[in-house]
């Protein structure tokens, strides 16, 4: 199988693990399922790159956050978030540790993978970027590459804030919605849809070294949303779309 069907899941619960790897498997995907937090960072670094993981918050061993931290050191793979807990701060911590997405259970299977077609498709150039390179300021966006750059220096995003990150710049001073965002970014929408989207901006804006009291890119609309305007209306040298 190519390498954008290779999941891996954790999972401490078997019951739960077999269950959600045999509808993983029967859509199609490979899939490496273990239930604790240490096989499952040996299953990252070990194996072939992963397309997705799906990850439990409670694991034995290693918390599904270390887990979630840790991969996050290396890699911007898509990562959906499963957790017992309905609190929305338990939610959100895992978005803030750099969790694209998150279940509560108990949830459907059919959603979950809907969710996963939702993460890969993001995680995917876009055709009509694919050749694109947009920059201003000093930051600069590679489409092609997946990779973002600061001032000369490389930004580990995930793909949530990667896909957030190039929408916003593609249109500089037009203001989007939360819901505009979490449809558009995520691709569907849920409940807590705004705490997300906060909380993806808020990571996004903490790699770009961005104040949201004097931001340097991305401001806050209040009771709207956000909007991407560079310091200073760019110049051609400064702001330029190529394809």
């Amino acid at each position: 199988m190519s390498d954008d069907t290779r999941i891996l899941l954790v999972e401490d619960e078997k019951v739960i693990r077999d269950a959600v790897a045999a509808y993983l498997h029967r859509d199609g995907y490979q899939v490496t399922p273990v239930g604790t937090g240490t096989a499952a960072l040996e299953a990252f670094h070990s194996e072939e790159p992963f397309a997705l993981v799906v990850l439990d918050l409670m694991l034995p061993e290693i918390s599904g956050e270390e887990v979630c931290r840790e991969i996050r050191k290396t890699s911007s793979v898509p990562i959906i978030m499963l957790t017992a807990k309905g609190e929305v701060d338990h939610r959100i911590i895992g978005l803030e540790l750099g969790a694209d997405d998150y279940l509560t259970k108990p949830f459907s299977p059919r959603e979950l993978i809907a969710r996963i077609h939702a993460l890969l498709r993001r995680s995917r150039v876009d055709g009509g970027m694919k050749d694109e390179m947009i920059s201003y300021d000093g930051l600069q966006i590679d489409a092609a590459g997946h990779r973002v750059l600061l001032d000369g220096k490389d930004l580990d995003l995930t793909a949530s804030e990667f896909k957030l990150l190039t929408m916003l710049t593609r249109y500089p001073g037009r203001v989007y919605s939360r819901m505009e965002l979490v449809e558009k970014v995520l691709g569907y929408d849920f409940d807590g849809y705004e705490r997300t989207v906060d909380s993806h901006v808020k990571n996004l804006r903490a790699k770009l070294g961005d104040d949201p009291r004097t931001p340097r890119f991305i401001h806050t609309v209040h009771g709207v949303g956000y909007r991407f305007d560079p310091p200073e209306p760019p110049s051609e040298s400064e702001a330029e779309v190529t394809k």
